[in-house]
Protein backbone atom coordinates (compact mmCIF):
# COMPACT_ATOMS: atom_id res chain seq x y z
CA UNK A 1 0.00 0.00 0.00
CA UNK A 2 1.62 3.27 -1.05
CA UNK A 3 2.51 6.08 2.17
CA UNK A 4 0.67 9.23 1.31
CA UNK A 5 1.50 10.42 5.04
CA UNK A 6 4.39 10.28 7.31
CA UNK A 7 4.70 12.39 10.64
CA UNK A 8 7.60 14.59 10.08
CA UNK A 9 10.80 13.79 11.98
CA UNK A 10 11.07 16.86 13.63
CA UNK A 11 7.99 16.19 15.70
CA UNK A 12 8.92 13.95 18.79
CA UNK A 13 6.86 10.78 19.50
CA UNK A 14 5.43 12.78 22.86
CA UNK A 15 1.63 13.31 22.99
CA UNK A 16 0.48 16.75 22.67
CA UNK A 17 -1.14 18.23 26.12
CA UNK A 18 -3.61 20.68 24.40
CA UNK A 19 -6.87 20.73 24.53
CA UNK A 20 -9.61 18.72 21.98
CA UNK A 21 -10.04 21.09 19.39
CA UNK A 22 -7.19 23.72 20.21
CA UNK A 23 -4.80 24.29 16.65
CA UNK A 24 -1.40 24.49 18.78
CA UNK A 25 -0.79 21.18 17.44
CA UNK A 26 -1.83 21.61 13.62
CA UNK A 27 0.53 24.99 14.39
CA UNK A 28 3.35 22.64 16.16
CA UNK A 29 2.91 20.37 12.70
CA UNK A 30 3.30 22.81 10.15
CA UNK A 31 6.13 24.42 11.98
CA UNK A 32 8.06 21.16 12.17
CA UNK A 33 7.34 20.41 8.28
CA UNK A 34 8.94 23.30 7.35
CA UNK A 35 11.49 23.16 9.20
CA UNK A 36 12.13 19.83 7.63
CA UNK A 37 11.53 20.28 4.13
CA UNK A 38 14.13 23.51 4.50
CA UNK A 39 17.11 20.97 5.77
CA UNK A 40 17.01 22.70 8.81
CA UNK A 41 17.45 19.51 11.32
CA UNK A 42 20.86 19.84 12.96
CA UNK A 43 21.03 23.80 12.93
CA UNK A 44 17.63 24.97 14.46
CA UNK A 45 17.33 26.41 17.64
CA UNK A 46 13.84 26.86 18.71
CA UNK A 47 12.87 29.60 22.26
CA UNK A 48 9.44 28.01 24.10
CA UNK A 49 6.95 30.45 25.39
CA UNK A 50 5.42 30.75 28.93
CA UNK A 51 2.18 29.57 28.64
CA UNK A 52 -0.49 26.61 26.90
CA UNK A 53 2.74 25.89 24.39
CA UNK A 54 5.21 25.50 27.83
CA UNK A 55 6.64 21.95 26.75
CA UNK A 56 7.50 22.90 23.07
CA UNK A 57 10.46 21.89 24.23
CA UNK A 58 9.20 18.52 24.20
CA UNK A 59 7.66 18.73 21.20
CA UNK A 60 9.88 19.98 18.71
CA UNK A 61 12.95 17.41 17.74
CA UNK A 62 15.37 19.85 18.01
CA UNK A 63 17.42 22.70 20.13
CA UNK A 64 14.85 24.70 22.17
CA UNK A 65 15.37 26.78 25.29
CA UNK A 66 12.51 27.79 27.57
CA UNK A 67 12.54 31.43 27.77
CA UNK A 68 11.11 33.14 30.97
CA UNK A 69 7.42 34.81 29.89
CA UNK A 70 7.40 37.30 26.75
CA UNK A 71 11.22 37.22 26.46
CA UNK A 72 11.44 34.54 23.78
CA UNK A 73 12.76 37.35 21.36
CA UNK A 74 15.79 38.41 23.60
CA UNK A 75 16.68 35.01 24.05
CA UNK A 76 16.37 34.66 20.14
CA UNK A 77 18.31 37.32 19.47
CA UNK A 78 21.27 36.47 21.46
CA UNK A 79 20.55 32.70 20.33
CA UNK A 80 21.15 34.17 16.62
CA UNK A 81 23.94 36.09 17.39
CA UNK A 82 26.21 33.79 18.86
CA UNK A 83 25.52 31.42 15.62
CA UNK A 84 24.05 33.23 12.48
CA UNK A 85 23.92 30.23 11.03
CA UNK A 86 21.42 28.76 13.04
CA UNK A 87 17.90 29.09 12.24
CA UNK A 88 16.35 30.66 15.21
CA UNK A 89 12.46 30.24 15.67
CA UNK A 90 10.17 31.63 18.83
CA UNK A 91 7.14 29.89 19.50
CA UNK A 92 4.78 32.76 21.32
CA UNK A 93 0.97 33.05 22.10
CA UNK A 94 -0.70 36.54 22.74
CA UNK A 95 -0.26 36.41 26.41
CA UNK A 96 3.48 36.01 25.84
CA UNK A 97 4.09 37.89 22.91
CA UNK A 98 1.51 40.70 23.23
CA UNK A 99 1.42 41.62 27.00
CA UNK A 100 4.69 41.02 29.09
CA UNK A 101 6.82 40.58 25.64
CA UNK A 102 5.25 43.37 24.12
CA UNK A 103 9.16 45.28 24.16
CA UNK A 104 11.19 42.72 23.40
CA UNK A 105 8.68 41.54 20.63
CA UNK A 106 9.05 45.11 19.08
CA UNK A 107 12.68 45.95 19.63
CA UNK A 108 13.64 42.78 18.40
CA UNK A 109 11.15 43.68 15.11
CA UNK A 110 12.83 47.32 15.10
CA UNK A 111 16.39 46.04 15.07
CA UNK A 112 15.53 43.67 12.28
CA UNK A 113 16.87 40.72 14.21
CA UNK A 114 17.24 37.54 11.49
CA UNK A 115 14.66 35.98 13.73
CA UNK A 116 11.07 33.87 13.32
CA UNK A 117 8.40 34.64 15.35
CA UNK A 118 5.63 32.10 15.15
CA UNK A 119 2.72 34.03 17.27
CA UNK A 120 -0.35 32.40 17.94
CA UNK A 121 -3.54 34.64 18.20
CA UNK A 122 -6.10 32.62 19.95
CA UNK A 123 -7.78 36.36 22.07
CA UNK A 124 -7.40 34.77 25.78
CA UNK A 125 -5.05 33.69 28.21
CA UNK A 126 -5.45 29.71 27.94
CA UNK A 127 -2.74 28.32 30.59
CA UNK A 128 -3.60 30.91 33.83
CA UNK A 129 -7.59 30.37 33.11
CA UNK A 130 -9.08 32.35 30.59
CA UNK A 131 -8.60 36.05 31.17
CA UNK A 132 -8.78 39.10 29.10
CA UNK A 133 -5.71 38.94 26.37
CA UNK A 134 -4.50 42.16 24.35
CA UNK A 135 -6.08 40.34 21.81
CA UNK A 136 -9.70 39.93 23.30
CA UNK A 137 -12.38 40.53 20.80
CA UNK A 138 -14.53 43.40 22.12
CA UNK A 139 -17.69 41.98 23.77
CA UNK A 140 -15.48 38.45 24.06
CA UNK A 141 -16.08 37.21 27.21
CA UNK A 142 -13.41 36.07 29.75
CA UNK A 143 -13.12 35.41 33.46
CA UNK A 144 -11.84 39.24 34.06
CA UNK A 145 -14.61 40.83 31.82
CA UNK A 146 -17.45 38.50 32.30
CA UNK A 147 -20.00 41.16 30.38
CA UNK A 148 -17.47 40.65 27.53
CA UNK A 149 -14.29 43.28 26.69
CA UNK A 150 -15.89 46.73 27.08
CA UNK A 151 -13.46 49.55 24.66
CA UNK A 152 -13.84 52.76 27.01
CA UNK A 153 -12.28 50.39 29.93
CA UNK A 154 -10.28 48.04 28.55
CA UNK A 155 -9.27 49.80 24.94
CA UNK A 156 -9.13 47.81 21.58
CA UNK A 157 -8.04 44.71 20.67
CA UNK A 158 -4.09 45.15 19.65
CA UNK A 159 -3.21 44.71 16.11
CA UNK A 160 0.08 42.86 16.42
CA UNK A 161 1.12 42.30 12.58
CA UNK A 162 -0.40 45.77 11.21
CA UNK A 163 1.84 47.36 14.17
CA UNK A 164 5.10 45.83 13.43
CA UNK A 165 4.34 46.17 9.43
CA UNK A 166 5.24 50.20 10.47
CA UNK A 167 8.15 49.38 11.29
CA UNK A 168 11.16 49.33 9.03
CA UNK A 169 13.13 46.44 10.59
CA UNK A 170 10.89 43.53 9.80
CA UNK A 171 10.97 42.11 6.36
CA UNK A 172 7.94 39.74 6.27
CA UNK A 173 5.01 39.99 8.42
CA UNK A 174 1.55 38.02 7.50
CA UNK A 175 -1.28 36.47 9.40
CA UNK A 176 -2.85 33.66 8.97
CA UNK A 177 -5.76 30.95 10.08
CA UNK A 178 -6.20 27.51 11.08
CA UNK A 179 -9.83 27.49 10.53
CA UNK A 180 -10.38 25.31 7.70
CA UNK A 181 -8.15 23.29 5.27
CA UNK A 182 -7.29 25.70 2.87
CA UNK A 183 -6.16 28.29 5.37
CA UNK A 184 -4.11 25.55 6.69
CA UNK A 185 -2.29 25.16 3.16
CA UNK A 186 -1.73 29.25 3.41
CA UNK A 187 -0.19 28.93 6.94
CA UNK A 188 2.24 26.59 6.20
CA UNK A 189 3.65 28.96 3.08
CA UNK A 190 3.64 31.24 5.15
CA UNK A 191 5.61 29.58 7.59
CA UNK A 192 7.94 28.81 5.11
CA UNK A 193 8.53 32.21 3.32
CA UNK A 194 9.65 33.15 7.12
CA UNK A 195 11.82 30.96 7.30
CA UNK A 196 13.05 31.35 4.18
CA UNK A 197 13.13 34.95 4.96
CA UNK A 198 15.68 34.14 7.56
CA UNK A 199 17.83 31.62 5.77
CA UNK A 200 18.42 34.62 2.96
CA UNK A 201 19.69 37.42 5.88
CA UNK A 202 16.57 39.76 5.01
CA UNK A 203 16.09 40.35 8.70
CA UNK A 204 12.88 40.14 11.13
CA UNK A 205 9.95 37.75 10.16
CA UNK A 206 6.66 36.99 12.11
CA UNK A 207 3.59 34.78 11.24
CA UNK A 208 0.62 35.55 13.49
CA UNK A 209 -1.68 32.49 13.03
CA UNK A 210 -5.67 33.24 14.45
CA UNK A 211 -5.97 29.70 16.87
CA UNK A 212 -9.08 28.46 18.69
CA UNK A 213 -9.25 28.49 22.26
CA UNK A 214 -12.63 26.36 22.73
CA UNK A 215 -12.24 25.45 26.50
CA UNK A 216 -12.07 28.76 27.87
CA UNK A 217 -14.17 30.56 24.76
CA UNK A 218 -16.79 27.84 26.29
CA UNK A 219 -17.16 26.38 22.66
CA UNK A 220 -17.04 23.12 20.88
CA UNK A 221 -14.18 22.50 18.60
CA UNK A 222 -16.47 23.24 15.55
CA UNK A 223 -17.98 25.93 16.99
CA UNK A 224 -14.44 27.35 17.58
CA UNK A 225 -13.79 27.05 14.17
CA UNK A 226 -16.58 29.18 13.78
CA UNK A 227 -15.73 31.58 15.79
CA UNK A 228 -12.33 32.14 13.86
CA UNK A 229 -14.00 32.32 10.91
CA UNK A 230 -16.82 34.53 11.17
CA UNK A 231 -15.73 36.38 14.57
CA UNK A 232 -11.52 37.09 14.83
CA UNK A 233 -10.46 37.10 10.66
CA UNK A 234 -13.47 40.48 10.95
CA UNK A 235 -10.95 41.99 13.62
CA UNK A 236 -7.91 40.54 12.30
CA UNK A 237 -8.32 40.07 8.79
CA UNK A 238 -5.86 37.94 6.76
CA UNK A 239 -2.90 38.83 4.47
CA UNK A 240 0.37 39.66 4.42
CA UNK A 241 0.85 42.65 5.36
CA UNK A 242 4.87 43.59 5.16
CA UNK A 243 7.32 41.87 2.97
CA UNK A 244 10.73 43.16 1.39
Amino acid sequence: MAKVFTKTKMLTDVPFHYCPGCTHGISHRLVAEVLEEINAEGHVVGIAPVGCAVFAYKYFNCDMLEAAHGRAPAVATGVKRVNPNNIVFAYQGDGDLASIGMAETVHAAIRGENITVIFINNSIYGMTGGQMAPTTLEGQKSTTCKSGRDLTVNGNPVKVAEMLATQDGPAYIARVSLHNVSNIVKAKAAIRKAFRCQIENKGFSMVEILSTCPTNWGLSAVASMDFVANEMIKKFPLGVFKEV
